[in-house]
Protein backbone atom coordinates (compact mmCIF):
# COMPACT_ATOMS: atom_id res chain seq x y z
CA UNK A 1 0.00 0.00 0.00
CA UNK A 2 2.63 2.40 0.64
CA UNK A 3 5.68 1.98 -2.35
CA UNK A 4 9.33 3.93 -1.98
CA UNK A 5 8.83 7.62 -2.54
CA UNK A 6 6.06 7.83 -0.97
CA UNK A 7 5.69 10.03 2.39
CA UNK A 8 3.12 8.85 5.55
CA UNK A 9 1.34 11.76 6.96
CA UNK A 10 -0.16 10.74 10.93
CA UNK A 11 -2.26 13.19 12.62
CA UNK A 12 -3.80 13.33 16.25
CA UNK A 13 -7.32 11.95 15.56
CA UNK A 14 -9.12 10.68 12.42
CA UNK A 15 -11.55 13.67 12.15
CA UNK A 16 -8.19 15.43 11.25
CA UNK A 17 -7.24 13.33 8.27
CA UNK A 18 -10.69 13.06 7.11
CA UNK A 19 -10.33 17.06 7.27
CA UNK A 20 -6.71 16.97 5.79
CA UNK A 21 -8.15 14.49 3.26
CA UNK A 22 -11.12 16.69 2.29
CA UNK A 23 -8.36 19.91 1.67
CA UNK A 24 -5.52 18.53 -0.03
CA UNK A 25 -8.13 16.61 -2.74
CA UNK A 26 -10.13 19.76 -3.16
CA UNK A 27 -6.61 21.11 -4.28
CA UNK A 28 -5.91 18.17 -6.27
CA UNK A 29 -3.36 16.24 -4.58
CA UNK A 30 -2.32 12.99 -5.34
CA UNK A 31 -3.16 11.42 -2.08
CA UNK A 32 -4.72 8.53 -0.40
CA UNK A 33 -5.99 8.15 3.23
CA UNK A 34 -4.90 4.62 4.23
CA UNK A 35 -4.56 2.50 7.53
CA UNK A 36 -1.96 3.29 9.95
CA UNK A 37 1.21 1.45 8.85
CA UNK A 38 1.77 -0.81 11.98
CA UNK A 39 5.26 -0.01 12.30
CA UNK A 40 4.03 3.97 12.95
CA UNK A 41 2.40 5.33 15.91
CA UNK A 42 -1.10 6.67 15.10
CA UNK A 43 -3.60 7.29 18.00
CA UNK A 44 -6.63 7.08 15.24
CA UNK A 45 -5.31 4.50 13.09
CA UNK A 46 -5.65 6.24 9.50
CA UNK A 47 -3.23 8.25 7.54
CA UNK A 48 -2.76 10.10 3.93
CA UNK A 49 0.22 8.50 1.97
CA UNK A 50 1.67 10.87 -0.95
CA UNK A 51 4.31 11.14 -3.06
CA UNK A 52 7.17 13.08 -1.67
CA UNK A 53 7.33 15.32 -4.46
CA UNK A 54 4.04 16.90 -2.99
CA UNK A 55 5.39 17.45 0.56
CA UNK A 56 6.29 21.03 0.23
CA UNK A 57 2.74 22.00 -1.30
CA UNK A 58 1.09 18.92 1.25
CA UNK A 59 2.26 20.90 4.13
CA UNK A 60 1.55 24.37 3.22
CA UNK A 61 -2.08 23.60 2.20
CA UNK A 62 -2.62 21.59 6.17
CA UNK A 63 -1.20 24.95 6.92
CA UNK A 64 -3.60 27.43 5.49
CA UNK A 65 -6.47 25.14 7.74
CA UNK A 66 -4.43 25.16 10.41
CA UNK A 67 -4.23 21.19 10.56
CA UNK A 68 -0.51 20.15 11.94
CA UNK A 69 0.76 16.87 11.29
CA UNK A 70 2.07 15.20 13.54
CA UNK A 71 4.79 13.00 12.14
CA UNK A 72 5.63 12.29 8.59
CA UNK A 73 7.98 9.34 7.24
CA UNK A 74 9.17 8.14 4.21
CA UNK A 75 9.60 4.76 2.80
CA UNK A 76 12.82 4.33 1.29
CA UNK A 77 13.96 0.73 0.35
CA UNK A 78 11.44 -1.01 2.60
CA UNK A 79 12.18 0.87 5.57
CA UNK A 80 10.50 4.15 7.02
CA UNK A 81 12.22 7.06 7.68
CA UNK A 82 11.32 10.24 9.33
CA UNK A 83 10.91 13.25 7.27
CA UNK A 84 11.71 16.85 9.10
Amino acid sequence: MVNDGDCVAIFHSVHRVMKAEKVLKGRQLNILMIPAPRQLSADCGMAIRYPQELHSEVKRALADYSLPLVEVWLMQAGKYHPLT
